[in-house]
């Protein structure tokens, strides 16, 4: 099968675009990763980064991320049920090793929890307008499932939004120590994070999936309409998603991060607003695709796309060395983190592209393929990608 090098573009930015993110959970407590009020108060600098990050990137690179792992699970339903279970079966041990043994804010085991649901209603969708409108009603059933949770709550906030000095210094002692105690607080966050999949986020995620499977079957992210086309539905979606996630983003900084509003009920415009968003962006991508492919820098993180596992993990290796073995967690706040970026980007980059000038896989993607063909039992003979 040819390869969609656009989807290979838009899933290394989508690799990329994770660690705006991801390097505030690296660097700072968990309670920091969405509120920028974390330590009980917030600086200017920060307020005015977490709000351009949540309106641009926050969640936006994720559901980008579920959007193409959908439209995966599509192109893949010709291998048949051994290998999609095989190959799903394991992401989540890879997600598993990877949340206990390095990080906890891996998204491999979601994702192959979540898609070896999906893979099945992808199947078994009896048209592309159905397979669409069920992962809508999905990702709007997570959405009001994120708004129960808030009516229900209560206005005391917990430590997990403003954590008190003894929980942040502990918290820095286990990641920073590492050993078996960080396991073990590693195993609790995995739970809580397995209970919140299951009641709310799986919903968003099993959402985004049926709704990539659905763009991916329509012939959409194959790039089969016109360039006219994606650029003017790119720009509308988001400019709708934009208009949608600004007021909430206003509205958080106005009651001042408060517990009850802002850890659920104002994260409700983010989440409504980042499929509007992220399927802009790939429309953009491709609306733009004669001029974008002639640049060496997309050429570059197209190779990033191609390697995404092996890319992703990379990130957790180089920041978990970084802030945790090096000691640099908590040294620096949420505009500084930033500055390490375009480093880490740098190394995906030139990893990417040195490696696939010798192989035709990332080494991860290798290994997972062979794997998975073992326990498929298929020979890759018969089973060229």
């Amino acid at each position: 099968m040819e390869r969609n090098v656009t989807l290979d573009f838009i899933r290394g930015v989508a690799i990329l675009g994770i660690l705006l993110l991801n390097i505030v959970a690296f660097g700072l407590p968990k309670a920091a990763y969405i509120n920028p009020a974390w330590a009980g108060s917030v600086s200017l600098s920060d307020a005015w980064t977490w709000a351009a990050l949540d309106l641009f990137a926050q969640v936006k690179f994720l559901t980008l991320f579920a959007l193409l792992f959908g439209a995966g699970l599509q192109m893949l339903l010709h291998r048949g049920k051994r290998w999609i279970q095989s190959r799903l079966t394991l992401l989540v041990l890879l997600g598993f090793m990877h949340t206990l043994l390095l990080w906890d804010g891996d998204i491999l085991l979601a994702y192959g929890l979540v898609g070896l649901v999906c893979w099945r209603m992808i199947r078994d969708a009896p048209g592309t307008r159905q397979l669409f409108n069920t992962g809508a009603l999905l990702y709007l059933t997570g959405v009001g499932v994120l708004l129960l949770l808030g009516f229900i709550s209560g206005d005391a906030p917990n430590r997990s939004w403003v954590p008190d000095a003894a929980n942040i210094q502990y918290e820095q002692l286990w990641k920073v120590n590492g050993g078996t105690e960080a396991i073990s607080n590693r195993a609790d966050l995995l739970s809580s994070n397995l209970l919140a999949l299951g009641a709310q986020y799986g919903w968003q995620l099993a959402g985004m999936m049926l709704l990539g499977g659905a763009l991916m079957r329509s012939g959409w992210l194959k790039g089969q309409y016109s360039l006219h086309h994606y650029r003017r539905i790119g720009a509308w979606l988001i400019a709708v998603g934009m208009l949608i996630n600004l007021p909430g983003i206003y509205a958080q900084w106005h009651v001042n991060w408060n517990y009850r509003w802002c850890a659920f009920l104002l994260q409700a415009p983010r989440e409504l607003s980042a499929p509007f968003q992220t399927i802009g962006y790939a429309a953009l991508a491709f609306g733009y695709w004669p001029w974008l492919s002639k640049l060496r820098l997309v050429s570059a993180i197209t190779c990033v796309g191609r390697m995404a596992l092996s890319n992703y993990l990379l990130q957790t290796l180089i920041c978990t060395t970084l802030f945790f073995r090096f000691n640099l967690f908590m040294k620096f706040d949420r505009l500084q983190l930033l500055a390490f970026v375009p480093a880490v980007w740098a190394v995906n980059l030139l990893f990417s592209v040195l490696w696939l000038r010798y192989f035709r896989q990332g080494p991860l993607e290798w290994l997972w393929r062979q794997l998975t063909a073992r326990a498929a039992g298929v020979s890759l003979r018969h089973s060229a990608r």
